[in-house]
């Protein structure tokens, strides 16, 4: 036994899972909206209404997906153990596929994290072989301990001029381009100075490290079925709301404030650049830890109808997540409409959250007649090599 037990899946788990995973896509979007689908990245967003934005899912809305990514992957595995089937190889060539639609959607959205989390999705094989629960915790505190950037902090002390200098992603000119560039030069630029800044910036923040303790941790969920009871007990939901809370508050109002980081127009210093990055880390983490507490309980409220409209758009992510940047960058972007220049972050985040609302509507309409996301489907059949799964519900299931 791993000495945290493992219980069986329940159904009621799986609805909550959905709002969950729906709750992050949202999340994605609004963070989207505030800094204009990157072309705002340049100049931040000092006003009031992005301010609540990053607070409220900046930094977050990414880690509950890397979270229910390690989830998932140990609901597939899972489930194909019980059928007596290896599927390590056939998630591999999942991951792959994933890698493929990410590359895609990256050459019109460079920043999105589809390509993350198909590479870093590789070291969820390794971590299935792990058997102990707590095994897999210890693992994931490695993760979160961000000893690739202490290496880093410790090498630039000693005088590596590389390791102290500033990130790629400070001097790339990829920002331009997101907001002065043709079409054309947009997927030229995201192509391969896109990537570089995308791996630049998860480095230099930690996530790469995050992301991979993240998704030791969601297997760990998933074993244990901690998402089953919490959707359920409402005494579990609030200890997490109460205990992850007051961290989230310790360290946002107390030590934030205290913690030096790079004045403004001053040369980069790695140290203090290194501490906020490993701080934002915990403020993350316990704030996502906060918000999933808080879902569980209006979960197990009269309120869950309301939080059950995520459950719709949380079937159906990956459709969802590339219509974003399809939708809004030929919106916002100059090659395009250029509305970005116009409308401000208020009115960007109010139509972002109309967007959403037809996004639920659409879901809605569409898991009434099919089975599957468009995306979601072709991605499983893909993955199975089998284009005979029936998508529309009036079909037998293989």
């Amino acid at each position: 036994m791993n000495g945290i037990s493992n219980v069986q899946v329940r159904p009621e788990r799986i609805e909550f899972v959905d709002a969950l995973r729906g709750f992050a896509l949202f999340g994605l979007l609004m963070v989207h909206a505030a800094e204009a689908f990157g072309v705002g990245l340049s100049r931040g967003t000092d006003d009031p209404w992005g301010q609540a934005i990053f607070f409220l899912f900046g930094s977050k809305a990414f880690a509950i997906f890397a979270l229910l990514f390690g989830f998932s992957f140990a609901t597939i595995m899972a489930n194909q153990r019980g059928r007596g089937v290896d599927f390590t190889g056939r998630f591999a060539w999942r991951l792959l596929l994933l890698l493929a639609i990410g590359f895609v959607h990256s050459l019109l959205y460079s920043p999105e994290i589809l390509r993350l989390l198909a590479f870093l999705g590789l070291l969820l094989i390794p971590l299935d072989r792990v058997r102990s629960n707590y095994a897999l915790l210890a693992i994931a505190g490695l993760f979160f301990l961000q000893i690739p950037l202490l290496i880093q902090w410790a090498l630039a002390q000693s005088g590596n001029a590389f390791a102290a200098s500033e990130p790629y992603y400070a001097r790339s000119g990829l920002w331009d381009v997101f907001r002065n560039g043709s079409l054309g030069e947009l997927i030229r630029a995201n192509m391969i100075e896109g990537n570089l800044v995308k791996w630049s910036i998860n480095w230099s923040f930690g996530r790469v490290s995050e992301i991979a303790g993240l998704f030791a941790v969601g297997v760990v969920i998933q074993r244990t079925g901690f998402f089953a009871r919490i959707a359920k007990d409402r005494g579990i939901a609030l200890a997490l709301v109460l205990i992850a809370g007051t961290i989230f508050a310790i360290l946002e109002f107390i030590v934030k404030p205290i913690v030096p980081g790079s004045p403004s127009g001053a040369e980069f210093a790695i140290g203090p650049f290194t501490e906020r990055a490993i701080l934002f880390q915990w403020i993350g983490i316990s704030a996502i830890a906060a918000q999933i507490g808080l879902l569980a309980l209006l979960w197990n409220s009269p309120m869950q109808r309301l939080v059950g409209l995520f459950k719709g758009p949380g079937r159906m992510t990956l459709t969802l997540y590339v219509a974003h940047s399809f939708v809004a960058v030929p919106i916002l972007y100059q090659f395009g409409l250029g509305m970005a220049e116009v409308w401000d972050t208020q009115t960007r985040i109010l139509l972002a959250i109309a967007f959403f609302g037809l996004q639920i509507l659409f879901a809605h309409w569409w898991y009434a007649r099919y089975r599957y996301g468009p995306l979601e489907w072709t991605w499983r059949a893909a993955t199975l090599n089998d284009w005979n799964v029936p998508l529309r519900k009036s079909a037998q299931p293989a």
